[in-house]
């Protein structure tokens, strides 16, 4: 029989999974979703990398999902977790208004489009976290620590060659070396804010992949790099996949003045990476050649070259 505690704890992450604007589904029928896809589909470090530079499955996550948002914006939307009517937070304040709040993870994935879209994932912790472990050492660290440490593993799961090509296989990146990275940390949650548009080839990419993302099933998954023997095998802090995504179902949402006069200051250089990303696009989208190649195609590598040199010691 539940305690009193595991009803609690279940009502406030049932409040959160149920009142975003995409459901929860199942990973392998999560049209117009989303899921937790299986740990084992990323390939991290293992416990001999060093030495034999040998990638085992990722097995169980660290941080337990519990909510995805799908918002939009006419700016760019960041620190949600830092607005006390964010949906998220008013559950929390509300579940628990005296203290001793759950600590919570939020990824937000900032979408450089005409409208500013968000893919945001939240996750709380499963397990108090050890003093000194590589989790508490990036939670205590300065934004440099971090930046050397929090890598994304991206997946394309089912979409277009077009996208599959410009992507790759499996795409691995640093993110802080990669992207800008805006870190929020308090007592009770960490927000990382990751601005796709400060990268004219992620953005470009991106710009290519959201005119498909009706279609797209993507899996993204975050963890915190090991650099040193004593902190393998890696182990996903969590992931998330969303598949078949409506740009109409996201929600529209009103920001507070500090973030409009944020969005307006950004606004020109987000216009320059559209404008790189549709040229990019027009690239691809020239079509099969006689000897059945793309024009496209070179390109692509060129990208998936120049990505790969976010995590040179993979």
């Amino acid at each position: 029989m539940a305690s009193l505690g595991d009803r609690k704890e279940a009502e406030w992450m049932e409040r959160i999974l149920s009142e975003g604007a995409v459901p929860l589904l199942e990973p392998d029928n999560c049209s117009k979703g989303w899921a937790s896809p299986p740990g084992d589909a990323f390939m991290v470090r293992g416990p001999e990398y060093f030495t034999t530079r040998v990638k085992i499955p990722a097995g169980d996550y660290l941080l337990k999902p519990i909510g995805f948002d799908w918002i939009r914006s006419s700016v760019k939307i960041g620190e949600i977790l830092n607005d006390p009517n964010s949906r998220v937070r008013k559950v929390i304040d509300n579940e628990f208004p005296a203290g001793d709040k759950p600590f919570i993870w939020a990824f937000n994935i900032q979408v450089p489009t005409k409208d500013h879209y968000s893919a945001i994932a939240y996750f709380t912790t499963k397990e108090p976290i050890a003093e000194g472990s590589l989790m508490d050492r990036f939670l205590k660290g300065d934004d440099a620590f971090r930046n050397s440490r929090l890598k994304l593993i991206a997946n394309i799961v089912k979409g277009p060659w077009i996208v599959r090509k410009a992507v790759g296989e499996q795409a691995i990146c640093v993110i802080g070396r990669a992207l800008s990275c805006k870190y929020s940390v308090t007592e009770n949650f960490i927000e990382v804010d990751i601005d796709i548009g400060s990268s004219m080839v992620a953005s470009a990419i991106v710009h290519l992949a959201f005119g498909y993302i009706s279609c797209l099933t993507v899996d993204l998954a975050f963890l915190i790099e090991s650099q040193a023997e004593l902190e393998l095998p890696e182990k996903l802090l969590g992931a998330f996949r969303f598949s078949d995504l409506d740009p109409a179902s996201a929600k529209t949402i009103e920001p507070s003045s500090v973030e409009s006069s944020e969005g307006l200051q950004t606004s020109l250089p987000t216009r320059w990476w559209q404008s790189i990303g549709q040229g990019f696009s027009h690239i691809l989208h020239s079509g099969p050649q006689e000897d059945g190649s793309t024009s496209g195609s070179q390109h692509a590598n060129i990208l998936d070259k120049k990505d790969s040199q976010t995590d040179v010691k993979q």
